[in-house]
């Protein structure tokens, strides 16, 4: 996939920059940069060491203007990093899974690829919404499921897929999946994955019927979107493989390098008849075309209804595919996104000039 490239865009006035600072607001990660004096370092926004006195920052574009600035980068947010990429130690943890999706990693294998486990704990927490033990158990878990639709005994699934007995893997399959496994053909569940991008890792979730989510990892939401999904849909969300989202993973790849316009995967969204209408409404806008906020309050019947509009807007959970991204304010501006504006920012830019990037 192409590298994240950010376009140049003027700088937002110093007040709102300072407010972003101070506020650690990662909205605003990949907008500027932050240069520190009395430190000589510069930081992201959204970065939570301790603020230093206004008059004390100066702002720039990016990175490569702090570096000639003299500034180093801060080693607490990193940010050298491409905005909402995943450090190095996880994309090893998550190749390691996937290349043995049905080991057991214990605290000591972390500890031999160089990953503290508390470390690890607090990072799936934050941007997956679960430990990273629980994320490779819900791997495991995936994959006994489907080798026992496929027929396989239960025996060799409990004891392949990394339990040490059969009671410790029903406990496990009844817990998350609400039944045992002899009745696993009655089981439905969204299986989950992340993938990285160019803008960073993303959580993709499906249904036998559809793609039901598409959240960047860092999304301050993420976690609610996960809890309200598994609700609203009655089924666990449990991290594995499926058709969906292997078809997701290959059009979006396609959408990155500015070769597709049209996604075809099957979309699973629910929420209450106000938001799914502004949803529906947002998958009818054209690829390369941009409406306000106004004008999208309008197609769903409810003139004046702006705020309503970009509340349902904000709580889109299948990013990209239904593009709130091409939703902006009536004076041309970008407005929010629960993404981060830089990434709206970039989508847009994508979508103007395809195959550019």
């Amino acid at each position: 996939m192409t590298e994240p490239t950010l376009f140049t865009a003027p700088l937002p006035a110093r007040p709102e920059m300072e407010r972003a600072f101070l506020g650690s607001d990662a909205a605003y990660d990949g907008i500027f940069i932050t240069g520190v004096r009395t430190t000589g370092i510069f930081c992201r926004p959204s970065c939570r060491a301790r603020k230093p006195l206004p008059a004390n920052v100066e702002f720039f574009p990016g990175v490569r203007e702090a570096l000639f600035a003299g500034y180093r980068p801060c080693r607490r947010c990193d940010p050298m990093l491409p905005p909402g990429a995943a450090p190095e130690w996880v994309k090893l943890l998550l190749q390691t899974v996937d290349a043995e999706p049905n080991q057991r990693l214990h605290d000591e294998d972390l500890r031999r690829l160089g990953v503290e486990p508390a470390r690890a704990r607090r990072y799936f927490l934050e941007h997956y919404g679960m430990t990273f033990h629980a994320y490779c158990r819900g791997r495991r878990l995936q994959g006994a499921l489907r080798q026992l639709r496929a027929g396989d005994a239960l025996d060799d699934v409990a004891l392949g897929t990394g339990w040490e007995s059969h009671s410790g893997f029903r406990d496990a399959f009844t817990r998350t999946f609400g039944t045992t496994p002899g009745l696993s053909e009655q089981v439905s569940s969204i299986a989950t994955t992340v993938i990285d991008s160019p803008l960073g890792p993303i959580m993709l979730g499906a249904t036998d019927e559809g793609l039901c989510l598409l959240e960047f990892t860092d999304r301050r939401m993420l976690e609610a979107q996960i809890t309200r999904l598994g609700k609203l849909l009655h089924q666990p969300l449990v991290p594995g493989e499926h058709a969906h989202l292997t078809h997701t993973r290959r059009e979006l790849e396609q959408y990155f390098a500015g070769r597709l316009t049209d996604f075809t995967v099957p979309m699973v969204f629910r929420g209450t008849p106000f938001e799914e209408r502004v949803w529906r409404e947002l998958v009818r806008i054209p690829y390369g075309e941009t409406i306000s906020y106004a004008q999208l309050a309008e197609r769903v019947e409810s003139p004046g209804g702006q705020r309503a509009v970009g509340r349902a807007n904000g709580l889109n959970r299948i990013s990209i595919l239904i593009p709130c991204h091409r939703v902006v304010n009536s004076d041309g501006k970008l407005g929010g996104y629960g993404g981060g504006l830089w990434r709206k920012h970039w989508l847009l830019a994508l979508e103007r000039r395809p195959g550019e990037l």
